[in-house]
C-alpha cells in the first residue's frame, strides 16, 4: 500500500502484476485505435495508389500462423487471422506490461518518462531486434523511416497508457 506521509509504498509483486497486466489489456486496445487514427491521417494527407498483388500478412499474424503451426501442424486458417493476429497483439502487450508491473514494484526506474521509457524499450527490442530477427518482417533497412517513426509513436502511446494504468490500479489496490 502507499505510504502517503512518505510517497513510498511496500513491494507488493502480485499487485504490480495485476496492475501491469490492466495497464497493458487497456494499452493494446488504445495502441490499435492510435494506430488506426494515424493511418486514416496518413491516407487522408497523402491517399495511396491500389496495389496489384496480395497484401501481406501482418507481423502479428506471421506470428499466429507459427504457433497454429508449432501446435497443430496447420497455418491459421483465413478466417481466423485477424483473431490470431489480435491474440498475438494482446497477448504480446498483456504479458510484456504484466513484467513491466513487476518491475516497477522492485525497480521504479523502469517507469522513467511515465511509461515512454518503456514503450520505447519495448519498440526497440520488439520491432527493431525480435520481429525481423524472427523473420516476421523485412530487414530493419528495409523498412521505411515512417513506418519506424509511426511504430515508435504506436509504442510511446503504449508505454504511457500502460504507466498511467498501472500507477491508478497500483493506488486502487
Amino acid at each position: 500500500m502507499f505510504d502517503s506521509d512518505h510517497g513510498e509504498h511496500e513491494i507488493d509483486i502480485i499487485k504490480g502484476l495485476v496492475a501491469g497486466v490492466a495497464g497493458g489489456l487497456l494499452a493494446s486496445f488504445l495502441m490499435e485505435q492510435f494506430q488506426a487514427a494515424w493511418s486514416a491521417a496518413a491516407r487522408a494527407v497523402a491517399p495511396t495508389k491500389k496495389r496489384g498483388g496480395r497484401k501481406s500478412d501482418s507481423a502479428t499474424v506471421k506470428a499466429a500462423n507459427l504457433v497454429a503451426e508449432k501446435v497443430t501442424g496447420r497455418k491459421l486458417p483465413s478466417d481466423y487471422k485477424t483473431l490470431g493476429g489480435e491474440a498475438v497483439h494482446y497477448g504480446m502487450g498483456t504479458t510484456s506490461a504484466a513484467v513491466y508491473g513487476v518491475l516497477a514494484e522492485v525497480a521504479p526506474i523502469v517507469t522513467v518518462g511515465d511509461g515512454t521509457g518503456f514503450g520505447a524499450g519495448l519498440w526497440a527490442v520488439a520491432d527493431e531486434v525480435a520481429v525481423p530477427a524472427a523473420g516476421l518482417s523485412k530487414p530493419v533497412r528495409e523498412i521505411p523511416i515512417t513506418t519506424h517513426l509511426y511504430a515508435l509513436a504506436s509504442h510511446l502511446v503504449y508505454g504511457w497508457i500502460t504507466e498511467t494504468v498501472r500507477q491508478a490500479v497500483r493506488r486502487a489496490l
